[in-house]
């Protein structure tokens, strides 16, 4: 829910630059922010709990440059600029939002994030039709990049770093059948089946119940 509000927010406060209301925001707008996303520096701000007590920096300092990735597992620091999966986060937010309220009749008539325009094929067989490209008009493209591991042996000096069984048991399931944490935390006494091993989980966005493998 934080990452939603956030990209509402940083949405509200460009139009706010610009002295527009959310529902008389329009497509150039929209294209606007996301070209802005793109050359826009991360702003790090100290965190609320110095900033009651009156410790660490009030202003809000610039955030290094991306560094050296992670020689364990892989993954890179963050950048001073925002990344592509934020800013295709951001556009998807923000897309559901307004098409939320077009059904609701409570924002504007047109979208200001528009759906990706149709794109034109012959198929083999004959005759033209349209296909629909997945994603809205300014949604940024993703890098194919390789998915990241941790070395056995590192696995096994976090695995015995752990303190509790049920943070052990809840390890070896991410790891065995890449469930999300919330849904293993949500999980109840009856959804496990051991005869069979299956863990029923909720999923998060289909809200439907769905059972995972879980290897012993």
């Amino acid at each position: 829910m934080r990452s939603y509000g956030m990209d509402l927010l940083r949405w509200w406060r460009f139009l706010s630059g610009w002295d527009v209301a959310w529902n008389r925001a329009s497509r150039r707008d929209a294209r606007d922010f996301a070209r802005w996303m793109q050359i826009a520096p991360k702003v790090s701000r100290a965190h609320w709990r110095h900033r009651a007590s009156g410790e660490g920096p009030a202003e809000a300092l610039t955030r290094p440059s991306a560094g050296v990735p992670n020689p364990v597992t892989g993954r890179a620091a963050p950048g001073s600029l925002y990344s592509a999966s934020t800013r295709v986060h951001c556009e998807t937010v923000l897309r559901s939002f307004y098409d939320f309220h077009l059904e609701e009749g409570t924002g504007p008539i047109i979208n200001p994030f528009p759906s990706a325009r149709e794109r034109r094929r012959l198929p083999a067989a004959a005759g033209r039709t349209t296909r629909q490209s997945a994603g809205g008009r300014y949604r940024p493209s993703l890098p194919q990049r390789l998915p990241r591991r941790l070395p056995d042996d590192c696995f096994n000096e976090l695995f015995a770093a752990l303190r509790y069984n049920r943070d052990r048991a809840l390890l070896a399931f991410w790891v065995s059948n890449g469930a999300r944490a919330s849904d293993l935390l949500t999980s109840r006494q009856r959804d496990p089946l051991p005869g069979e091993q299956l863990l029923g989980v909720i999923r998060k966005g289909t809200r439907a119940f769905q059972a995972v493998a879980v290897l012993a």
